[in-house]
């Protein structure tokens, strides 16, 4: 698997997986099989999507000498599939290398595009999301600070933090709004955040659910909360069954903490905070 990237985020793509497949068939995290490690995930850029490029079995001995780490390079004919709302790439027989020099009018664009998206204000918010995020949430955080990616939460330098995020909600775990509280009454919920560099798990826990639901309503005023917050399609009020879900660019405030002071980097968390879903 070959990870490229040029600077641009990916579309964000519908998510056709069913909630209630979250129980048994979660969404994964990312494409390859298991996550890769920090020290590697702090060599990527912190802006910009990360595609996973799979290589043919067939052409493997064809292609892997000729990839060079850290430089441009064109890829033609590359294949690029969805799959659990993420993309990859795949190389086939039919695909094309060929290395591009640092100043070729195509690269000197990519560099500009990506030099001018870093001096932006709000610079680390997803294109997808712009001119600005989804009024499905409103955040009450009251330290200054710009917004950041996933990639800068999992890459950030100490292990307990605080941040503001623009998300999608892919998934929710348990998916069913009855069960989002303990039986002693308090909400424990793992909501599945993605931005184009990175997707997590973070949890809602007691009186953070309290912020972000508003209390503790009527189950039909939660799941329609957490319907707007999922993308569910909707028609006069009522679900429309088996559609595609194409959850809203949110705002979130997150916090790393740690369960393990034995392992604080390995026991790293993510918990959601000072967000609430309006109306």
């Amino acid at each position: 698997m070959a990870f490229v990237w040029d600077g641009t985020d990916a579309p964000p793509a519908q998510i056709s997986k069913k909630l209630e497949d979250e129980m048994d068939h979660e969404l994964p995290l990312q494409v390859e099989p298991l996550p890769l490690s920090r020290d590697i995930l702090c060599s990527f850029p912190a802006v910009g999507s990360i595609l996973r490029v799979i290589i043919d079995k067939g052409i493997e001995k064809h292609i892997l000498h000729l990839l060079k780490i850290g430089k441009w390079v064109k890829l033609q004919n590359v294949l690029c599939q969805v799959d659990a709302g993420l993309w990859f790439g795949v190389l086939t027989h039919f695909t094309r290398l060929r290395y591009v020099p640092t100043n070729d009018n195509l690269i000197v664009e990519r560099q500009r595009s990506y030099d001018e998206r870093l001096s932006w204000e709000h610079s680390r918010m997803p294109y997808w999301c712009f001119p600005w995020t989804s009024e499905v949430t409103d955040i009450d955080y009251s330290e200054d600070g710009p917004f950041v990616t996933l990639k800068d939460v999992l890459t950030h330098s100490q292990v307990t933090a605080k941040f503001k995020c623009v998300v999608r909600v892919v998934a929710a775990l348990p998916w069913r709004s009855e069960d989002f509280c303990s039986p002693l009454g308090h909400y424990r919920i793992r909501l599945t955040l993605e931005d184009p560099t990175a997707r997590i798990h973070a949890f809602v826990y007691a009186e953070d659910g309290e912020k972000l639901f508003g209390g503790y309503p009527f189950v039909d005023v939660l799941k329609r909360k957490i319907n707007k917050l999922l993308g569910v399609a909707v028609s006069d009020g009522q679900e429309i069954k088996d559609a595609p879900r194409n959850p809203p660019w949110v705002q979130c405030c997150l916090k790393s903490y740690y369960i393990d002071r034995n392992d604080i980097w390995g026991s790293r968390q993510y918990r959601i905070f000072d967000t609430k879903i309006s109306g």
